[in-house]
């Protein structure tokens, strides 16, 4: 399913406005809707007025009690899937500060339990040397001490060993040239070492691995209820089990061709000594 990111922030107001309509011509109030699918009133009228953002199981305890017909049923299903969509343009990020993305990112690690990181084109922050970070972030104007500080804070969450780590990084991830040679050596030497810690599998999938399908995007996977995906122009927010189940598909058919343990070990090696040479 493809969205277009200027559907995205009307959609809860539609969606609250289309549920509303349909209490009103079922002729009931918000107290007696709420009270037929065992949901507060204050709920209803959140959702009603699209302060709040419904989940699958909302809407469908919402609908049974409104008895509303198949094609009724259909169409708010997939303006529950657009609600539950956010995207968050990169010059709007930019100009809030990237130090408080961060601050984002690390309430969402604090919350979660299971990871699983697509790694296409780029190294992503929890694995990267301060040089590497510093690198990936030269193009954007502006003092970046902030931003880079939170990034080197967020590397302990991969010591917590109540959480799991998946990271797929691609040849191309891990070896485009962001730093010069040495340094980049040393930061495929910090993968290597990140691969002994107990809760991180971290696989790499070399250039001449055949791949299912085409990867568009990297894309992070954050316990099985939500979904990020980057783009050069920002990032999409996937909430929708739907969506998210597809992307944990994607990444189980990356996850079967990738090489873990030594053989990653010994792959990241030969790259490091690449760089060396």
């Amino acid at each position: 399913m493809t969205f277009e990111p200027e559907e995205l922030g009307k959609s809860r107001q539609e969606l609250g406005s289309m549920l509303r309509d349909l209490r009103k011509a079922a002729g009931l109030s918000g107290d007696r809707l709420a009270a037929r699918c065992a949901m507060s009133q204050s709920k209803v009228s959140r959702i009603e007025n699209g302060q709040t953002r419904p989940t699958l199981v909302d809407i469908e305890a919402l609908l049974i009690a409104l008895e509303a017909p198949p094609e009724v049923v259909a169409e708010v299903s997939a303006l529950t899937r657009t609600a539950n969509t956010e995207w968050q343009d990169a010059r709007g990020l930019r100009r809030k500060g990237l130090d408080k993305k961060q601050r984002e990112l690390a309430g969402l690690e604090a919350s979660s339990a299971e990871f699983r990181f697509f790694l296409l084109s780029m190294i992503t922050g929890l694995l990267s040397t301060p040089e590497y970070i510093r690198a990936s972030l030269a193009h954007i104007p502006g003092d970046h001490s902030k931003a880079i500080a939170r990034k080197l804070e967020r590397q302990e969450v991969l010591y917590d060993r109540s959480k799991r780590f998946t990271f797929l990084l691609t040849e191309q991830a891990a070896r485009s040239p962001f730093l010069a040679a040495d340094a980049m050596a040393l930061q495929l030497d910090r993968l290597a070492s990140l691969t002994h810690l107990p809760n991180v599998r971290l696989g790499v999938i070399p250039m001449d691995t055949p791949l299912l399908g085409c990867p568009l995007n990297t894309f992070t996977i954050y316990d099985g209820r939500l979904a990020t995906a980057e783009m050069s122009t920002g990032v999409m927010v996937f909430r929708d089990p739907r969506d998210v189940r597809a992307y944990a598909e994607e990444f189980a058919g990356y996850e079967g061709r990738a090489l873990f343990g030594e053989e990653a070990r010994a792959k990241l090696a030969e790259w490091s000594a690449a760089c060396r040479a």
